[in-house]
């Protein structure tokens, strides 16, 4: 954590990384929302679908934008170490998601106020998809700067 306070490189490289990973946030979110709310699939299952999604949009940014002198690897080795490192992710995106879904739902649904539109469930799925997105993005980062694109200074 230390680096991304003392080095002005890896913070604007965590800087990009963060704002790469709200575009994949927002296709995280559509596609689980599409399938959860409107397909009727189960979180879990809606949510692994669009953090895949989500992975191939940001292996794409991030490779491009946020590490572009990152050429050493050859782009299939380093989409497969990408992928794995976003795959471990699920093995802490999946525990939190149905750890919190039920109990964030119950917040919503306990609130005073409605978000208009949306309904309680829909709120707290997204509550929810939010906390475990945020977790698994430290995760991503900081496996991802030292093992993918390891071959940047």
């Amino acid at each position: 954590m230390t680096v991304l306070v003392t080095n002005p490189r890896e913070r604007s490289r965590f800087l990009r990384f963060a704002m790469v990973g709200a575009i994949g946030a927002v296709v995280d979110f559509g596609v689980a929302d599409l399938l959860d709310h409107y397909l009727h699939m189960p979180l879990a299952w809606a949510g692994t679908i669009s953090f895949i999604c989500a992975i191939c949009s940001n292996f794409v940014w991030n490779r491009y934008w946020t590490y572009p002198d990152s050429r050493a690897k050859p782009i299939l080795r380093q989409f497969f170490e990408f992928f794995l490192v976003s795959i471990s992710g699920l093995f802490i995106r999946i525990p939190l998601i149905l750890m919190l879904e039920k109990p964030m739902t119950a917040l919503v649904s306990a609130l005073p106020f409605t978000v208009p539109l949306m309904p309680a469930k829909l709120v707290g799925d997204n509550l929810t998809l939010a906390v475990a997105i945020a977790v698994v993005m430290f995760w991503n980062f900081f496996v991802n700067r030292y093992w993918t694109y390891n071959d940047v200074e």
